[in-house]
This record gives structure tokens, C-alpha cells and sequence, in this order.
């Protein structure tokens, strides 16, 4: 934090164990707004079951809305036999949120997956420790909606020769991303993967914002 354009930077290195973490990408997902219907909301529950079919335990996945929530979850519902779900609403009060973070605390001889939005309350903040959450899955990029405030902020970098759209829409929406994957891995001990879900996180402006340690990934 300074106005001196020579100021070093310091990258502090996780402490976090490399090999704890999968970082997987499917590429043949999208969140555009011309991709959307019900062929693709299908194959995003695909990934989905694959990813919860992989190993027994509870899973986030984080939607860019409320909407698309809804259009997966009913595609994932028709294939989804022997999963529990949980589902963030839009409106939960303070004890909704508690019931909700305690269906991670019991023991099942089954997967359970919720269903969340990408920047809501259990995007952060939350600390679900251990065996409570081994996977996360991130549906789409986080851009934000276009608005009159995002296209002035935009135009703002755009006159100064920066890119503008990394600064209004693309910067926000890897920080949500981000976000949403830190909640799988809370300490050293913890293990887990995390699944992000668009044909962009192949790009190299997605891929250069990743973090040192999400340098590993499988598409």
C-alpha cells in the first residue's frame, strides 16, 4: 500500500502441502450467457455427480446466481440418487446459516453436496475444516453483471491505456473464485479438490491469475 510506482512486492509461499490439493478444470463447461440452456445446465451436473462419485464426503458447489443454482439443481436432481443436497436460499436467517454449516458436521456413508452463489455468506468466512469439506466445485468465472458502474469504471482504465474490463469485471470475478475455493483447504492437514467449471479458466488471461500454487492443474 503506497503511492511510490518503485515499491518491491514480497509473495509470501503457502505452507500449505502442494500434493493436498487437485486442481482440475473442465473445460467443456460454460457460463456464457449464449451457452446457457438446458443441454449445458445437464452437463455441468455431469461434472458434478463425477466429482461427488469420486470420493465419499461433503462438497460446495458455487453458482455465479440464484438462477442458474436453480436451472443446474433441477438437472442434477434427475441423476442424482444417493446424494444429499443443501441448498442456500436467498433470504435464510441467522439460524438457517447455523443448520445449514452444521449438515457438514455429521458423519454419512453417502455424498452431500450444497448448493451455493459465488460472493454469498458461505463463499467466505466460513471454516469447514477436515473431512466437513473435500471438494469445492466453482461454476463459471464471477464476472459481475454489466452496469452502469462497472462500464465507468471500465472506461476509466480503458482512457489510461489499462485494460478496463480486467479492472471492472474480470479482477472481481477471479477474486470470487478465489474466495469460493479457499474454503477447501483450512490448514495443513486438509486435503481436497477443486473443480473449476468453464472453458475460460483455460484462457491465459484466467490462467495468469491464478495463484503460485494452483500452477498444477489437469484439465
Amino acid at each position: 500500500l503506497s503511492v511510490e510506482k518503485d515499491d518491491y512486492a514480497v509473495y509470501a509461499e503457502s505452507k500449505f502441502p502442494q500434493e493436498n490439493r487437485k486442481i482440475l478444470i473442465g473445460s467443456e463447461a460454460s457460463t456464457k450467457y449464449t451457452q446457457r440452456g438446458t443441454e449445458m445446465y445437464r452437463k455441468i451436473a455431469d461434472y458434478l455427480r463425477s466429482t461427488v462419485d469420486g470420493k465419499n464426503g461433503n462438497y460446495i458447489a458455487f453458482f455465479p446466481s440464484y438462477q442458474f443454482m436453480e436451472d443446474v439443481l433441477e438437472e442434477f436432481e434427475k441423476l442424482a440418487s444417493g446424494v444429499e443436497l443443501v441448498i442456500q436460499s436467498q433470504f435464510m436467517s441467522e439460524n438457517q446459516r447455523e443448520e445449514f454449516l452444521e449438515m457438514f458436521e455429521e458423519e454419512r456413508d453417502h455424498p452431500m453436496l450444497g448448493f451455493c452463489v459465488m460472493g454469498g455468506i458461505f463463499a467466505e468466512g466460513i471454516d469447514l475444516i477436515g473431512e466437513r469439506l473435500v471438494g469445492a466445485v466453482i461454476v463459471g468465472t464471477g464476472l459481475p453483471q454489466v452496469s452502469y458502474e462497472r462500464e465507468i469504471l471500465k472506461q476509466f482504465y480503458d482512457r489510461k491505456k489499462e485494460n478496463g474490463f480486467d479492472y471492472a469485471y474480470r479482477f472481481p470475478g477471479m477474486n470470487k473464485v478465489l474466495q469460493s475455493a479457499g474454503r477447501v483447504i483450512r490448514t495443513k492437514e486438509d486435503r481436497g479438490v477443486i473443480l473449476l467449471l468453464d472453458e475460460r479458466f483455460c484462457l491465459p488471461d484466467y490462467t495468469g491469475l491464478f495463484p503460485r500454487e494452483w500452477e498444477e492443474y489437469v484439465v
